[in-house]
């Protein structure tokens, strides 16, 4: 523990964003057919450096089959808290659940990058004992511990009850227990955020176990069984009290974003699909009123496209759907960036009137029929999927696996592991960098990435911007 604060903590969106660059990425790399273990690769992201855009150092871990695909830090700006007690932790190591396993593997950063090591593993045994959750999935530091939501129940299939959220002791990382005391109408889960100072977490649904684990399942997709519904709790209380349906159409309601600056009470929420057409869709939700509300604010069509150029999931439509994956919200609240990850696009929306966005910037890469190559030539398999923006909002880092069952389904030559970044403009717009790609060892695939000092997916702020 330190004497004083984490210098990576920042009371404000506007400091973080005037803290230095980043030098360092961490991405997850997943073994898609289990014959490695999976593993963490710490990259050089440090302009003008001999090995910048390249593996500097790898953890492998010990097992095989996690399936790694999100992960976060031990402890972020939310530590500064005026309610925490915890104002002097250190931002240092990272949490990392195999969503097949239910392991959680611990990794120490310190005392350098290129020296980061396993320092505890969690095994699934201790989560479903202390939890009866299955399937740990995103990772938020909160002021007084580690929060955890999962995808699935008890028992083998976890089907067992509903999945939530658990919470894990921040510096002993020990599985404390469950969070929610009344979760309502709450079935389903996928990621949740919040805002501290308004004393609100917002969660959203993908699915339950059955039906991701073993590749999408299409009868349940057309029948409007996945997720399609957002929640919002009283973040104090531990309850539920609110949930609004998106309509049954809009499935799988996944990544949500709240305004970084704690007294903007809005954000958004990405839809994967609508069934009726087979758009993606961004969403803005805000309360008013003491009441939260949700609206439909953009919409991102299909692109029509030859059979032969389809997977046979998708060769009865015709085209192809965007499939919105990821979205990430600038530090400043001003740019949302959205993954469409079966198009093979990532677009740049001006959200500084956040129920009006506007496209700012879009570029192609990969994608199911277009298959666009990088501008250095090297083909791009999958499309933009997990992506991560820098704190001053300059870059725009991401990589190109969903998840190793739906990327065979929809990508079935394959998607060799990659990572790309894109430069943005003084007044939005996007260009790839040229001289940034990532190769990863060969029989990986590449997922989340988390950016050294805290990245624009990890910290919740406590303090607004003067």
């Amino acid at each position: 523990m330190n004497i004083r604060p984490d210098p990576t903590f920042h009371a404000s969106p506007k400091l973080a964003m005037e803290a230095p660059p980043e030098t360092v990425a961490y991405t997850l790399l997943l073994s898609p057919d289990f014959s490695q273990p999976d593993a963490l690769a710490v990259i050089d992201v440090k302009p003008g450096s001999p090995t910048y855009s390249r593996i500097v150092h790898k953890v492998t871990m010990p097992f095989k089959g996690d399936e790694f695909h999100h992960f976060g830090w031990n402890a972020c700006s939310s530590a500064l808290s005026p309610l925490s007690g915890h104002a002097f932790l250190e931002r240092r190591f990272l949490i990392i659940p195999g969503i097949r396993s239910s392991r959680i593997y611990i990794v120490d950063t310190k005392p350098h990058p290129a020296e980061a090591k396993i320092h505890k593993i969690i095994e699934p045994e201790e989560i479903f004992r202390k939890t009866g959750y299955s399937r740990p999935h995103t990772v938020h530091c909160g002021p007084e511990g580690i929060y955890v939501s999962t995808l699935g129940g008890g028992g083998k299939d976890g089907t067992d009850g509903p999945p939530g959220v658990f919470i894990m002791d921040c510096e002993t990382f020990e599985v404390l227990g469950r969070w929610e005391l009344d979760r309502g109408p709450q079935k389903l889960h996928y990621d949740f955020w919040w805002n501290l100072p308004r004393d609100y977490m917002v969660s959203s649904e993908w699915a339950l176990p059955p039906q991701f684990e073993n590749g999408i399942v299409a009868e349940d997709l057309l029948a409007n069984r996945y997720g399609h519904a957002i929640n919002f709790w009283d973040l104090s209380r531990r309850r539920n009290v609110q949930t609004i349906d998106l309509g049954a159409n809009h499935q799988m309601a996944l990544e949500v974003r709240p305004a970084h600056d704690p007294v903007r009470e809005y954000g958004f929420l990405g839809v994967v699909v609508d069934t009726t057409n087979l758009e993606g869709s961004i969403w803005t939700w805000w309360r008013e009123g003491g009441k939260f509300q949700i609206e439909k604010t953009a919409t991102i069509p299909p692109e029509p496209a030859p059979k032969d150029q389809l997977p046979p999931l998708l060769q009865g439509f015709g085209a192809v759907p965007p499939l919105v994956s990821d979205i990430d919200l600038s530090l400043d609240d001003r740019f949302l960036y959205v993954a469409c990850w079966g198009t093979g696009e990532m677009r740049q929306y001006d959200v500084t009137d956040p129920r009006k966005p506007t496209l700012a910037g879009s570029v192609h890469i990969g994608g199911i029929a277009r298959r666009t190559p990088h501008p250095n030539g090297k083909s791009f398999a999958g499309g933009p999927q997990m992506v991560e923006i820098s704190r001053d909002g300059k870059r725009v880092y991401w990589t190109n696996s969903l998840y190793s069952s739906w990327d065979d389904q929809f990508y079935p030559q394959g998607i060799p592991g990659a990572q790309v970044m894109a430069n943005v403009g003084p007044g939005g717009g996007l260009e790839l960098a040229r001289d940034y790609w990532v190769d990863f060892p060969e029989g990986y695939r590449a997922h989340q990435i988390r950016l050294e000092g805290g990245d624009c997916s990890t910290d919740s702020f406590c303090y607004p911007s003067a």
